[in-house]
């Protein structure tokens, strides 16, 4: 009887054992002071690097995004915008919307044939695919509002990045090769990124590492003005595309009161319009916090169920009210009041799923991209930034400027097109996203930060397309609900629905077939493939004893590096 004891006892503390070496084995990268998450360890590097020169989290914010301009083109990018949602250390919070805007020459119908129909790729390849570029312009508005060092500092480790060369990887090479195609067919000319790409390759960018120069010695004027400016009008024109030097001269980022909300004795900081991955969030966390998710597996048939009927309403509120807040009136106190919420949920049954068609009617088709990028970063002196940036689709338009050697965005795609017809991501709109001269197309990205009791607690976004929204729900759920840590949130399988198309999107290899059966039975059509990613989620988590966790997606080549 003792010898089965002893065994029975050996049992259990070799099956403990085991269990909190698998916890440490995805335990993320640990740091004391300050930490940078972003898609490349080369970028995460060159932003920690300026904090040890004694820069804050904005001297690093800049580094960040003119390095992942250069080392991942798919997405990073002076030629796109994006979104930052910040929190310094005394508490306050504010948000810059440095969003790519139409055109001054844009209409309503410009990618609609003569009998009214979308006219296929031009809202997604090539010139007329292109917004007026924001990210130039947001970076030295945080230099202005918060910069520290000196701006030669924050850049030139991204001109010397561009001259000298960065090492391609498996992924990139694999992207890069992919995209040659279109490389050829947007361009008049034969740009540095094709080749037949391997991993350990070289790419070097003497044309964007000039172009840097100028943006070093000129300022916010050697990207919208002179040499650059005219280099992108004048190959824009030669391509037939519309945009001018007015429309550079005139674009402006603009500061934001971002959306603040509680969830369980959380504080939630997220991105306001024309990012609608804030009134969402808040609409989906909203939907549920009724339900006691500590009753509820992780991944379980309820959890998800739960889920994407809160964001099955929440995506069809989207698509009739949410654009750009400068330009249509939409009532956000509204879609994010309790009541609201209570009464959007009503029709939710545990006994089977609420077809989309009964929420709002259309029938939608559309695919996903996840070729955004996102990175967070907390500074020694206790600041936090949240940056969403993209070209929209992989290498955007897929437009090099001649001479400049960047890529520009294809953003014109997440304006509503046609109402009632899907984007690139399967999203549909209505006139509230409609294409008007000058205005900001509606998008999903949503950097957050999450605080509690006063403190800093977690810093948190994605890439993703309109996945973003629930990758960075499933994330904060995961912390908060399921006292994950954040590596170990972070690469968690994750699930989405988006209202249309009506299907469940899980990742493969992911989930449990008794779950996937019960989904199934209850009438949820469910869409697992191979090559399905959902999001690539960089965050921040402040560890109890105040230390950093940084939780790098594994599905990237994403890198977390602290001090």
């Amino acid at each position: 009887m003792r010898k089965i004891f002893l065994t029975l006892l050996a049992t259990i503390i070799f099956a403990s054992s085991c269990k909190q070496e698998s916890k440490i084995d995805i335990t993320g990268v640990i740091a004391e002071k300050a930490m940078v998450v972003s898609a490349r360890k080369e970028a995460s590097k060159i932003g920690l690097d300026i904090i040890k020169k004694g820069g804050n989290a904005y001297d690093a914010m800049i580094a960040t995004q003119l390095a992942l301009a250069v080392v991942y083109p798919v997405a990073g990018n002076i030629g796109g915008g994006g979104f930052m949602v910040y929190r310094n250390n005394d508490g306050s919070t504010g948000a810059l919307d440095f969003r790519e805007k139409a055109p001054i020459t844009a209409h309503k119908n410009m990618y609609l044939d003569s009998l009214g129909n979308v006219i296929k790729d031009k809202s997604t390849l090539g010139a007329h695919a292109v917004g007026v570029p924001g990210s130039v312009a947001g970076i030295f508005e945080v230099y202005k509002k918060f910069g520290t060092l000196p701006f030669k500092d924050l850049i030139q480790p991204s001109i010397d990045l561009a001259r000298n060369g960065i090492t391609i990887t498996k992924k990139q090479a694999s992207s890069l090769n992919s995209a040659t195609k279109k490389f050829k067919q947007a361009n008049n000319y034969q740009t540095v990124f094709e080749n037949d790409w391997l991993e350990g390759n070289i790419l070097k960018q003497e044309e964007l590492a000039k172009t840097l120069e100028r943006i070093r010695d000129f300022g916010k004027d050697g990207f919208y003005k002179g040499e650059t400016a005219n280099l992108l009008v004048n190959y824009i024109t030669e391509l037939g595309g519309i945009i001018s030097h007015k429309d550079l001269e005139e674009y402006k980022a603009i500061w934001r009161t971002p959306i603040t909300f509680q969830y369980k004795n959380h504080t939630i900081t997220s991105m306001t319009l024309p990012a609608s991955g804030g009134i969402c969030l808040a609409q989906i966390l909203g939907s549920i916090e009724p339900y006691n998710l500590k009753d509820i597996p992780h991944n379980s048939s309820k959890y998800i169920q739960l889920i994407t009927e809160a964001s099955r309403r929440s995506y069809a509120d989207r698509a009739h009210y949410l654009g750009d807040i400068d330009f249509v009136n939409v009532p956000i106190d509204s879609l994010t009041d309790q009541r609201y919420l209570n009464y959007r949920m009503a029709s939710f049954s545990w006994d089977k799923a609420t077809p989309s068609s009964e929420i709002s009617e259309g029938k939608i088709l559309g695919y996903e991209s996840d070729e955004t990028t996102h990175y967070s970063i907390v500074d020694t002196f206790g600041n936090a930034v949240s940056v969403t940036t993209t070209l929209n689709t992989g290498f955007g338009s897929k437009v090099v400027v001649k001479g400049a050697g960047f890529i520009l965005n294809n953003e014109m795609d997440d304006f509503s097109s046609k109402p009632g017809t899907p984007n690139v991501y399967g999203l549909v709109g209505s006139e509230a996203n409609a294409i008007a001269p000058e205005k900001r197309m509606l998008s999903s990205m949503t950097p957050t930060i999450v605080s509690k009791n006063g403190k800093l607690k977690m810093v948190v976004g994605t890439p993703g397309g309109s996945t973003i929204i629930t990758s960075v729900l499933q994330n904060i759920l995961n912390v908060i609900e399921y006292d994950m840590g954040m590596q170990e949130s972070v690469n968690q399988p994750r699930f989405h629905h988006q209202w249309l198309p009506d299907v469940i999107r899980m990742e493969p290899n992911g989930f449990d077939t008794d779950v996937k059966n019960k989904l199934t039975s209850l009438g949820y059509e469910l869409l697992e493939k191979n090559s399905l990613i959902i999001g690539r989620v960089d965050a921040i988590l402040v560890l109890p004893n105040g230390k950093l966790e940084g939780g790098a997606d594994p599905r990237g080549d994403d890198a977390a590096v602290g001090f």
